[in-house]
């Protein structure tokens, strides 16, 4: 089982980017648009980097929904290679069988 802290930390990046997306996504346009001026797009940057660091998508880690383990993710069952044993195991998971040999 992973801190508590470390998946409230990422609860709470999850919250900022959810909330600022929007507004990042503007910014980052205006930004990119070779069209506009250079001080308009230099103005959306300034902005862009008052923003929260946390609001940015890149700074989010996948974490298992069971365990909240952050390595040997499986982006598709949203959960840990570990964890996806253990259900398999217990037979929670149809179609999986456990190989032994």
């Amino acid at each position: 089982m992973a801190k508590k802290a470390m998946i409230e930390r990422e609860k709470k990046r999850q919250k900022l980017v959810d909330k600022y997306a929007a507004k990042r996504a503007a910014l980052k346009e205006i930004a990119n648009d070779e069209s506009k001026p250079m001080e308009e797009r230099f103005k959306a940057r300034l902005k862009l980097a008052e923003l929260p660091r946390n609001s940015s998508a890149t700074r989010l880690h996948n974490r298992c929904q069971l365990t909240g383990r952050p390595h040997a993710y499986y982006r598709k069952l949203k959960i840990s290679r570990i964890a996806l044993r253990d259900l398999g195991s217990n037979g929670q998971i149809p179609g999986l069988v456990k190989s032994s040999w």
